[in-house]
């Protein structure tokens, strides 16, 4: 039996890049002080109005998407003054600089989570399409850039998932509704699952 064609291959990393310049191109016209339409967004993403719309159920979606896309930090920004090669202190600050985003913005981010798994659960989403942005895998991915020799290669992979369920939305809505942890042990807890996953990858065959 033949294996997926190329084509095929590449469709679910076309799809994120659609999504993706949709972002971009929201946030572009945002901060040229613009409420932009939704088919504004789409001629500037260069994508139909109907392909817009598989990807942001409204326009009230995307301008809040847009507008956290425009508050993530760039990893440059981040990890450009240190010159340390040290994955965990490199995670940490990755981490520092995600919390503090999530923090002042709560309340889009809670909604934008509640709205993509409401989304899913009636049906509303195509299963083609991402119901989220992948905003913390590059970051995480900056940060262990200089030190990727110290781990196998599928060691490193995986460390790199598990980061993702450690650092992000998620972890708050987990520390602050499900184990109703403050800001400093929330804050321990990340930093210690950081140094277990990085030393573990370290160990892994």
């Amino acid at each position: 039996m033949s294996g997926p064609s190329s084509e095929q291959a590449g469709r679910p990393n076309q799809r994120r890049r659609t999504r993706k310049d949709l972002l971009q191109a929201a946030a572009r016209l945002m901060q040229a002080g613009r409420q932009p339409s939704l088919e504004e967004i789409a001629e500037a993403a260069a994508v139909s109005r109907a392909t817009a719309y598989r990807y942001f159920p409204s326009i009230e979606a995307l301008h809040r998407e847009a507008s956290l896309d425009i508050a993530v930090p760039e990893a440059a920004a981040v990890l450009g003054d240190t010159r340390s090669q040290d994955p965990v202190q490199r995670l940490e600050r990755i981490d520092a600089a995600l919390s503090s985003m999530i923090a002042a913005n709560e309340a889009s981010l809670r909604m934008m989570l509640a709205q993509s798994m409401e989304r899913v659960v009636r049906g509303g989403h195509d299963a083609e399409v991402p119901a989220r942005q992948n905003r913390r895998s590059p970051l995480i991915e900056a940060a262990l850039a200089p030190a990727r020799s110290q781990f196998r290669p599928a060691a490193v992979k995986t460390l790199e998932q598990a980061l993702a369920l450690v650092i992000g939305t998620e972890s708050m809505v987990v520390c602050k509704d499900v184990l109703q942890l403050d800001d400093a042990q929330a804050l321990k807890v990340r930093r210690w699952a950081i140094r277990a996953l990085v030393e573990a990858a370290k160990k892994a065959d």
